[in-house]
């Protein structure tokens, strides 16, 4: 492909932390001269999207949207825009955090976003459940290759899905708590974007990270946009929370499940939550329905009022 038409998007919310705090412990213990020639590299939160380019050949650009935990999705709409736009005719795009570290579990502690159930890991994310108490700090990455119908069917790729609409807003609110009016907005505007309905939905993988506040306020605005009925998913009970690689994983999972038919659930729900009035497949998949609509939508929120929503649609 030509390199000059071939761009990369990795969002990111804290980019090489982990590396930041282990040269500062060097420069503290040992001094100035220990530290490592490559720690400016390591911290750079472009670090992710300038590698990849650099490892590929990508000179359309290297972007990278650092928008908290709503990183990923949005990287995944800035890359369909390059495209819809003729700027691209392929973008690698996606997101990745790798901020298991004392300070990012001390500072999440500090507001209780985190689960206390530390005598029952594998049970402690349990999105929508009505005893969560909070979420299970992970990490990882998402990535999708993107491109233009005709350059896919023109070099034979196998297409698995397509992103149909897209939305990024800002609640312009507070800097931690989510509005969910401006959650419905984005759904909404993503929808538009698709040009869909409500129903053309066939399901939804709800951001719910497993915070009491915020999965019911994530829950009343799936509502309101798509009613009680519309089946909805979170997978951050298998795999906790990604923070800036969340919403790009959550796209991979949506275009799976187009492809098989089969959703998988929202891990460790004993009971849903009285006040979370949505129809949350639980288990470990629910197979849908004959007829479902063939499309599916991602929600990403994060801590600035952060807010993007993903439409993906099947092959």
């Amino acid at each position: 492909m030509d390199p000059e038409r071939f761009a990369v998007v990795i969002g990111s919310a804290y980019g090489g932390l982990g590396s930041t705090l282990e040269q500062d412990r060097t420069l503290g213990q040992s001094g100035p001269r220990k530290v490592s020639p490559h720690t400016l590299t390591r911290l750079m939160v472009n670090g992710p999207a300038a590698w990849v380019s650099i490892d590929l050949g990508a000179r359309g650009g290297a972007r990278t949207p650092v928008s908290a935990c709503a990183s990923g999705a949005e990287a995944i709409v800035q890359a369909a825009e390059l495209i819809r736009s003729g700027a691209a005719d392929v973008v690698i795009a996606g997101g990745v955090d790798a901020s298991v570290n004392d300070l990012v579990i001390s500072g999440f502690s500090q507001i209780r976003a985190l689960s206390t159930r530390s005598d029952e890991p594998q049970r402690a994310s349990r999105p929508f459940d009505g005893g969560r108490d909070g979420f299970v700090l992970a990490e990882g990455a998402g990535v999708v290759v993107l491109e233009s119908e005709e350059h896919a069917r023109a070099r034979g790729a196998a297409i698995l899905g397509a992103v149909a609409g897209g939305a990024v807003t800002s609640d312009a609110n507070d800097i931690v708590a989510a509005d969910p009016a401006m959650q419905r907005r984005v759904m909404q505007k993503a929808l538009d974007s698709a040009g869909l309905q409500p129903t053309d939905i066939g399901f939804v993988h709800a951001h719910a990270t497993s915070t009491p506040v915020g999965d019911r306020l994530e829950g009343q605005a799936i509502n309101a946009v798509f009613g009680p009925d519309v089946p909805v998913t979170s997978t951050k009970g298998h795999t906790g929370h990604l923070l800036g690689g969340a919403g790009a994983l959550a796209a991979v999972v949506v275009l799976e499940a187009l492809r098989t038919g089969m959703v998988p659930g929202t891990l460790n729900v004993e009971v849903v939550d009285p006040e979370v009035d949505l129809n949350v497949i639980t288990g470990r998949t629910h197979e849908l329905a004959p007829g479902y609509a063939p499309a599916g939508l991602v929600n990403a929120f994060g801590f600035g009022g952060h807010s993007a929503a993903l439409v993906i649609t099947g092959s």
